[in-house]
């Protein structure tokens, strides 16, 4: 089904129409740190890994339940490790960005610059 269809109507229906992609979805790229305005990381800085293309096409058109600041919960897998956290909507990537908070970056030896593969479903 079209992402755009889809997602008109789920904002018409209020939940997501028959036949649209629910995941999981497979998502791979480099892990990047955040910088501040002044172009240092901060202590305590978020890692990201970005969700762009047809995937987030696909999360966007999937995704009924918004929260807070349009982010949608998924349960996230890199490796061995399973959690369940929010994509946050990212005009700049044009699609999402899923935080690597510390607990799973030290889990799976991940870095900045790591090229990671993560399992995405909607939670």
């Amino acid at each position: 089904m079209d992402a755009d269809l889809a997602r008109f109507l789920r904002d018409e229906l209020g939940v997501a129409p028959e036949g649209s992609a629910a995941g999981p979805w497979r998502v791979s790229g480099p892990v990047w740190l955040w910088q501040g305005s002044d172009g240092a990381p901060a202590k305590g800085s978020w890692y990201f890994l970005t969700i762009d293309g047809e995937t987030a096409q696909a999360i966007r058109a999937s995704a009924v339940n918004a929260a807070a600041w349009g982010s949608v919960y998924v349960e996230a897998t890199i490796g061995v490790t399973t959690w369940r956290t929010s994509l946050f909507p990212s005009k700049q990537a044009g699609g999402w960005l899923l935080p690597l908070k510390a607990a799973v970056r030290k889990a799976e030896k991940i870095v900045e610059g790591t090229v990671v593969e993560a399992v995405l479903a909607l939670a």
